[in-house]
């Protein structure tokens, strides 16, 4: 049990860095909004991703925040990271930043897998 709070707790703030508080900090940067443009979308769309990202990664890190909510959370983010692979793969083809999507989601897995077998094993305890 103990190992398994490890995981998840660690991939759920790398998720929340990644997700929460890095495109906080940079999404009115110039080469934020580049990249936005480099993938054919209006400026309008990062700002919107943006907040959309920070809502998911902090529902994720606040243990009071109930389920059902945490799931659409995860659905929200894999959905964020399969699109952000297939608009690199339209527009650059298939390279290694292509892939950088693919690897975060699967961090957002483990961190789903963990947050299930956490919750199933404290309410098989009551």
């Amino acid at each position: 049990m103990k190992s398994a709070k490890i995981i998840f707790w660690v991939s759920t703030i790398f998720i929340f860095l990644f997700e929460g508080l890095m495109p906080a900090l940079t999404s009115q940067t110039e080469l934020a909004k580049e990249g936005i443009r480099h993938l054919g979308y209006p400026a309008y769309f990062g700002i919107i991703l943006t907040v959309f990202k920070v809502l998911g990664a902090t529902v994720l890190i606040i243990p009071q925040i109930p389920g059902r909510i945490k799931e659409w959370a995860y659905v929200g983010l894999a959905f964020d990271f399969i699109f952000a692979f297939a608009s690199y793969w339209a527009v650059d083809g298939l390279i290694g930043l292509t892939l950088f999507p693919l690897l975060i989601l699967g961090i957002l897995i483990v961190s789903y897998i963990y947050y299930h077998k956490i919750n199933s094993t404290a309410k098989s305890l009551f």
